[in-house]
């Protein structure tokens, strides 16, 4: 398994951006391209390091003006938008860390698409989509890192931080609004590779189970099933049996969090390497055939952009993962 490299603090690697902030009040222009977005999202985009609160706070205060007027945080900017920064203290721009050198060739060589406003990339199991709740850098950070000039880089959809494989980026706003809404109306393929523990009740091809989150008095997010949960439903295919797990295809339906690791323990087959849902002793065992990090990898993704054109990319499975189906055919 490859490890993710570790991040750097702008006190150890410089950056034009994070590391020379403006002590200023700063105008900005709004392009073409964010027309739509969100004046909150606009700034938290661009205040790299800025504490989420810091800029809630300026909002409220309307300390933020676009073209001179005060706005609220829903505001959504028009091209041509000129907005007021106030100044905001070096200290806080420069706690933003830094993606290494090693972090950025990883993503560098894990994009697997980019075309026409859209990125596919083969993300790493181990990093999360994005910072926040102790996560200090994710990957649309690091992405942003990557390509300064590029007035825009969103998530399209998210992934567990310990899932890897396909995940669609947009680089244009109008990408984004339009694969999102197609995501919505279910029009979107998604299709993962999933090992779970045990033997996969044969004709068993949909789960329906409403699911729940809920969070523990550790501060721990957990999802279960439960009569008043959000609707939610699994397609899933059969590829291969072992003699202590199951290889399937798993294609989500709905879009709820954890959602096909929630409704394969429901079924009473569990993913192999689930530090949340799969037993301890039972993790063991796969740990033994050298199972490192849970075994769900989004090996696919089908869209079309605005114009029309398909797209379909498919993310190749981990090495360490592919050894573990490798030991796993042995016996």
């Amino acid at each position: 398994m490859r490890s993710i490299p570790p991040l750097k603090t702008a006190a150890a690697e410089t950056s034009s951006k994070t590391s020379k902030p403006s002590s200023g009040v700063q105008l900005l222009t709004v392009p073409d391209e964010l027309a739509g977005q969100r004046i909150d999202n606009f700034l938290l985009a661009r205040l790299k390091g800025v504490p989420r609160s810091r800029i809630y706070r300026i909002l409220r205060k309307g300390e933020v003006r676009v073209n001179k007027g005060r706005i609220k945080a829903e505001y959504k900017l028009k091209a041509g938008d000129v907005v007021r920064v106030p100044p905001i203290r070096v200290a806080e721009q420069m706690s933003a860390p830094l993606a290494g050198e090693s972090l950025r060739q990883l993503i560098q060589e894990s994009i697997l698409f980019d075309s026409d406003g859209l990125m596919v990339i083969n993300k790493p199991a181990g990093l999360a989509v994005h910072g926040g709740s102790g996560v200090r850098l994710g990957l649309i950070e690091v992405l942003r890192q990557m390509y300064p000039q590029s007035p825009f880089i969103e998530l399209v959809h998210r992934l567990d931080r310990d899932t890897s494989g396909a995940i669609m980026v947009a680089r244009k706003r109008s990408v984004l609004q339009h694969v999102q809404s197609e995501l919505r109306a279910g029009r979107i393929g998604k299709s993962y590779l999933a090992l779970a523990v045990g033997k996969w009740p044969r004709g068993r091809r949909v789960v329906e189970a409403p699911l729940r989150k809920n969070t523990l008095k550790s501060g721990e997010r957990m999802v279960s099933v439960h009569p008043e949960g959000k609707a939610s439903e699994t397609r899933f295919r059969l590829l291969e049996r072992f003699s202590t797990a199951t290889l399937l295809s798993a294609e989500p339906v709905t879009g709820r969090t954890h959602q096909i690791r929630v409704h394969a323990q429901f079924v009473g087959c569990p993913l192999a390497g689930d530090s949340k849902y799969t037993s301890d002793e039972v993790n063991r065992e796969f740990r033994q055939r050298g199972l490192k990090r849970l075994f769900l990898h989004s090996a696919s993704v089908r869209c079309t952009l605005p114009g029309g054109a398909a797209v379909e990319v498919e993310a190749p499975l981990p090495g360490e993962l592919s050894v573990v189906l490798g030991r796993l055919k042995k016996g």
